[in-house]
């Protein structure tokens, strides 16, 4: 019940900082293309995924995950603190949802590839094994954040772009 309220107010804070494109010439086809692109976007929420490779090096990949879907989740808990383990590379504790409500972060994987997590992108952390992922936190003096850890074999509903 908490992740979709949670949702919800991500999607609105996106849905708040959408562009509009005009398509001018009447252009029907272009047009619908244009609206369908906006409930695309209005139906998903950007998320990026961390995730294992076979050798157990971690790399991310950027997607989405549907509106009003329900998740199989445990709990979830807040945290602005940030424990010792995670000042240096370290693998996800459990898969897991990670909702930043304030803070901008850098995260890098194995092979230094980085991407950017702040409000309005779910972090879905599926690194459970190895040396895992770092961050810095690049703009705001800390990070808020939900944790929700999904259940034991619980789909992740992760979509790839």
């Amino acid at each position: 019940m908490f992740f979709m309220a949670a949702l919800t107010l991500l999607t609105a804070a996106t849905s708040i900082n959408a562009t509009t494109t005009t398509i001018g010439g009447g252009d029907k086809t272009k047009k619908a293309k244009a609206k369908k692109a906006d409930a695309d976007k209005e139906s998903y929420i950007k998320a990026i995924r961390l995730y294992n490779l076979p050798d157990g090096t971690c790399t991310f990949e950027e997607g989405k995950i549907p509106n009003k879907t329900n998740m199989d989740v445990k709990t979830f808990f807040a945290q602005t603190h940030v424990d010792d383990y995670e000042k240096v590379a370290h693998a996800a504790p459990r898969m897991q949802y990670v909702v930043t409500l304030k803070g901008k972060l850098k995260f890098k994987v194995s092979n230094g590839d980085t991407f950017i997590i702040e409000p309005g992108v779910v972090l879905v952390a599926e690194d459970t094994l190895g040396k895992g992922h770092s961050w810095d936190l690049v703009k705001g003096e800390k990070w808020e954040r939900l944790y929700i850890p999904l259940k034991d074999g619980a789909e992740d509903h992760f979509i790839k772009n």
